[in-house]
């Protein structure tokens, strides 16, 4: 393969901690990494695809219904990415995707003076590139694992490329089912990390409570009112503490730890998803204060994903940060807050296809630069 870089059309395909459906997004890349998004698409999984998908974090299945599911989550792949392409009547030259997350263990613990520290993604690259006839690169986080890494977060490596052309310093703060925070900032170099849960306990919640994959804008948080003992209780979570780097996902912050917040409180539903919502926030603050302010002022944060959406939030994330710090959104630099994450996978799979590294060692751990992915060729 050439190191000689060329401009390329490239889909990026992310389905998040959400498991409500699939993003994809198709992004023309420059050799100078400048990017120009063309058209994002979304597909919901089906109800009965939903069920199975549960089923995978119940941890107990069996060998088969896990391969199985690799290849059948791999289907959902290729039709997000044939539908924008159909809808876009464009021809990409490359495919990026993250998979579906069944398994996070970021945690250093050794067997026989082997590291156990590990992750899995599923959604079987070959499927995406068999369907669309597009090559495509898949299994972005394991390279970096190997590397002593902890093979998340990998979007600052695309904040970097979107947002690092500013002597502002800036927080770029992804609110998907987990909050990532980048730091972009002329006082430190590069670092970024997990901060906490984003929507994944609102929308666990909402589901359980309401019937409701989400709380559209904020309207229910905003009903209701903040139970300041259960918000105490929860701020209490030792993930908030470590020292980054660090990630984490649904193995802290997943059904049990949700089942386990419901059955201590007897609270309203309306009170239990404002409480929740503030938790967001609050966790986001006590982040800033631990692991950022030490090293860094922050000017603006920029809110991605789709709790950016959030009005409740939103609001809540203004109260801790404004008016020091300003509150905008990718949207308003023209990059779209829902298809920010397809975009970074969409980058990332460009530069491991013209052979440059792409995860941010700072940000990451690892103990060298990498090139992630696996690429599954199609000539």
């Amino acid at each position: 393969m050439s190191n000689n870089k060329k401009s390329m059309l490239a889909i990026g395909l992310m389905s998040g901690t959400s498991l409500d459906g699939i993003d994809g997004a198709i992004v023309e890349i420059k050799p100078d990494f400048s990017c120009n998004f063309i058209e994002g698409h979304s597909i919901n999984y089906s109800a009965q695809m939903q069920a199975k998908i549960k089923k995978l974090f119940s941890y107990r299945i069996s060998p088969k219904f896990l391969c199985e599911m690799n290849f059948l989550i791999g289907e959902y792949f290729a039709k997000c990415a044939m539908e924008l392409i159909n809808k876009t009547k464009l021809n990409p030259d490359l495919i990026g995707s993250h998979g579906i997350t069944l398994y996070h263990n970021p945690l250093n613990k050794n067997f026989e003076n082997f590291s156990l520290k590990s992750t899995l993604q599923i959604g079987e690259g070959a499927v995406i590139a068999e369907r669309t006839g597009i090559t495509t690169i898949c299994d972005f986080r394991v390279q970096d694992i190997a590397a002593g890494g902890e093979g998340a977060p990998l979007v600052p490596f695309a904040d970097k490329i979107l947002f690092g052309n500013s002597s502002i310093n800036r927080a770029i703060l992804n609110l998907g089912g987990i909050a990532n925070v980048t730091v972009l900032s002329t006082n430190c170099d590069i670092f970024a990390f997990d901060t906490g849960p984003a929507n994944m306990l609102i929308d666990g919640a909402m589901r359980k409570l309401f019937n409701k994959n989400f709380d559209k804008n904020g309207k229910i948080a905003k009903l209701g009112k903040i139970n300041n003992n259960l918000l105490q209780k929860l701020m209490q979570n030792k993930y908030l503490y470590i020292s980054p780097p660090k990630s984490t996902g649904r193995e802290i912050f997943g059904e049990k730890y949700l089942e386990k917040i419901l059955s201590t409180t007897n609270d309203t539903p309306e009170n239990i998803i404002a409480t929740l919502t503030m938790f967001t926030a609050k966790s986001i603050k006590q982040a800033f204060t631990d692991f950022i302010y030490p090293k860094s002022t922050i000017k603006e944060i920029i809110l991605g994903g789709g709790g950016a959406y959030n009005k409740t939030l939103k609001e809540n994330l203004s109260k801790e940060f404004e008016p020091e710090t300003k509150i905008k959104t990718h949207e308003d630099y023209g990059i779209s807050n829902k298809y920010k994450e397809a975009i970074a996978f969409a980058l990332l799979a460009y530069c491991t296809f013209h052979n440059i590294p792409n995860n941010i060692k700072t940000a990451t751990g690892a103990v060298k630069e990498v090139i992630l992915g696996k690429i599954i060729r199609k000539v």
